[in-house]
């Protein structure tokens, strides 16, 4: 198991749960809106918002945290990680932020301590990217975008 360093910043409420999977099978750990006691956030329709969780972390080298919606979440609201999956690398010491958008047709609220996405913990392999002249050939060739049916 991956060890992440987990530092509550002076605004995180103690009373909310740092990351945390819901159960034992969760790929993902969900992460909590830390807005302060009884404050919410409104999200007027196809708008974004930053999202603060009050927290930062040390990731080790080797490793990425990704960002990504909470199902339930975007299927019962608007509401999705508009750039998931967001990826936070091992060298980021800043506050985890989660940008939020409201795809749906009316305003959407969340709430201090509402869990507002999960977290994947996942190994990278950085690669060495070589100029050349030519790529070797495939029955796909350039083909994209739905070029291979439906």
């Amino acid at each position: 198991m991956v060890q992440i360093k987990v530092v509550k910043l002076d605004h995180f409420d103690s009373d909310l749960q740092v990351p945390s999977y819901e159960t034992t099978g969760s790929a993902g750990a969900d992460v909590r809106a830390c807005l302060g006691a009884g404050k919410s956030l409104v999200i007027k329709p196809f708008s974004r918002v930053l999202v603060p969780t009050g927290l930062t972390f040390e990731i080790p080298f080797g490793f990425e945290v990704q960002v990504r919606p909470r199902s339930g979440l975007s299927f019962k609201t608007g509401l999705m990680v508009v750039n998931s999956p967001g990826t936070i690398d091992s060298d980021y010491r800043g506050e985890i932020k989660v940008i939020i958008g409201n795809l749906g047709n009316k305003e959407e609220i969340i709430e201090h301590g509402d869990r507002i996405a999960q977290l994947i913990v996942s190994p990278i392999i950085q690669a060495n990217f070589l100029i050349s002249d030519s790529l070797s050939s495939t029955s796909r060739g350039a083909g994209g975008f739905g070029s291979t049916g439906k």
